[in-house]
């Protein structure tokens, strides 16, 4: 019997959430921690489905995302270095509706290295992905904002857990994302 009501509970429970899927786009900074090297630019996209539990929401998500860094040569010229390292991200955030409009969230991601290109101011390049861990483990956290008309913009820090082993150096992936999104 006890069962039974914890069966109907959670039933109910999930039976009143309100889940929306939807897409996010935007900016984004990296760099490895502990290396010499300047923040690159690159973007980030993807899709989430978001399971809103009134105070609580639970979102997870699938998205491409750039990272990497560059290294300025020895004058400070503008010509550098640049790697980028592509990875599907797969997030599992937790929202804390603070008011309609405004949000926290927090959560782990789990990232896959899918490729990699490493320019050197030569032109020359490579792409191998061995000198690189090929999955990453960060810890997500951020703020958003449910705007008008289904949009909302967020902005998050991607804290790298576990080490990059880059060429066997550890260093750790951190990324600073601002994004847009459209809940359907």
């Amino acid at each position: 019997m006890k069962k039974l009501l914890v069966l109907v509970f959670a039933l109910g429970f999930f039976g009143a959430a309100q889940a929306q899927f939807g897409v996010r786009a935007g900016f984004s900074s990296a760099n490895f921690t502990d290396f010499e090297t300047d923040a690159i630019a690159g973007f980030h996209a993807g899709a989430y489905y978001k399971i809103d539990l009134g105070f609580l929401a639970i979102e997870p998500g699938l998205q491409f995302s750039q990272k990497g860094h560059k290294r300025v040569g020895d004058t400070g010229t503008p010509a550098a270095d640049k790697e980028r390292l592509n990875y599907v991200d797969i997030p599992a955030l937790v929202r804390v509706n603070l008011l309609p409009y405004l949000n926290v969230f927090a959560g782990p991601q789990a990232s896959l290295l899918v490729s990699r290109k490493l320019e050197y101011v030569d032109g020359s390049s490579i792409t191998t992905t061995d000198p690189i861990r090929k999955y990453d483990i960060t810890g997500v956290v951020g703020v958003g904002a449910n705007l008008p008309l289904g949009l909302n913009a967020q902005v998050s820090y991607d804290l790298g857990l576990v080490s990059a082993n880059y060429y066997e150096v550890n260093v750790k992936n951190n990324v600073l994302k601002i994004s847009l999104g459209y809940d359907f």
